[in-house]
């Protein structure tokens, strides 16, 4: 397995990144340890998670991915195997990126993972009220007091997220590494205008979400009629049932029939394939759709087939 450096941190990762947010939410305890042996088992390790997953499934609260992924750690022994990554400031108990709240977080999530240090904290999200120098140092402190190997961010402005790197840079602090944004065929304006230029140029790793759309670019839901087969993603994958999208998916359709690949697979290929993502992040909820989507890694795009998928999601 090829890895790929996250930044300019010590952390190297194979390049699919597997998304927690699915444990404790689509998938029960005893599926959630199924799918991560199986993950880690086929050599893949960076595992993304945040301390409010999973809040919003009926009867939780918050906490349930990592402890989730705790009590797998303390079963399995395989600590050495995998990259933790979790997320602090988006919690509605543990809001914003304030130096209190930092150091607080990240003790609740090291004891709900039952590990002693986070390999990739991330901010959640921006938080405009507390200045970027505070937030870089509360970082600072977990690092040097062992607590965290690396930092990133998620959810930033291309300005918000060259301050926080010029900040660290001028008084010395850890950086952010990472950066993790939404990107997907369908969704790239966002990033490639103005993130992807700034995250090349300052050498940052990239961990892109909604890397299938969510669930759209796997090629299940091509009509109003094919909502149905899901209520949660229904809304999500409406926005997407509009020429554009589905000009994407008759170029993944045929870019996966000539690889005997799936348009899924293809979709995390091309991301795989653009010099500015280390890893993108998918979910699966059960072995066999994981096993699909962990066959992106071993799939090689031709410069012709990248060239049709990028022609088929350009605005």
């Amino acid at each position: 397995m090829n890895r790929r450096p996250l930044g300019r941190s010590p952390l190297s990762v194979a390049p699919f990144a597997f998304g927690g947010n699915v444990f404790g939410w689509s998938v029960d305890e005893a599926t959630s340890f199924a799918l991560l042996d199986a993950f880690v088992d086929a050599g893949f390790d960076l595992v993304d998670t945040a301390d409010s997953y999973a809040h919003w499934a009926p009867g939780n609260h918050g906490g349930e991915s990592e402890a989730i992924i705790g009590r797998w750690l303390r079963r399995g022994g395989k600590r050495d195997r995998v990259t933790i990554a979790t997320k602090v400031g988006k919690w509605v108990p543990r809001p914003g990126l304030s130096p209190a709240n930092i150091a607080a977080a990240a003790d609740e999530s090291l004891r709900r993972l039952q590990t002693d240090v986070i390999d990739l904290y991330q901010a959640h999200q921006d938080d405009p009220l507390v200045p970027l120098a505070d937030t870089l140092g509360a970082f600072a402190r977990l690092i040097e007091q062992g607590k965290v190997r690396a930092i990133g961010a998620s959810n930033y402005s291309a300005e918000r997220f060259a301050q926080a790197l010029d900040t660290a840079q001028e008084l010395g602090l850890p950086r952010y590494e990472c950066l993790q944004p939404e990107y997907n065929l369908v969704d790239r304006a966002g990033f490639e205008s103005a993130l992807e230029p700034l995250v090349r140029e300052r050498s940052v790793g990239v961990i892109s979400y909604y890397s299938l759309a969510s669930g759209f670019l796997s090629g299940k839901y091509r009509s109003v009629a094919d909502l149905g087969k899901s209520a949660a993603r229904a809304g999500a994958v409406m926005r997407y049932l509009e020429p554009r999208g589905l000009r994407v998916l008759e170029a993944l359709d045929d870019v996966a029939a000539g690889h005997g690949a799936t348009p899924a697979q293809c979709a995390l290929a091309w991301l795989m394939a653009r010099p500015s993502v280390t890893a993108p992040i998918a979910s699966a909820t059960s072995v066999e759709q994981l096993r699909e989507l962990l066959g992106a890694a071993r799939l090689s795009l031709s410069a012709d087939d990248i060239a049709q998928l990028d022609a088929a999601g350009a605005a």
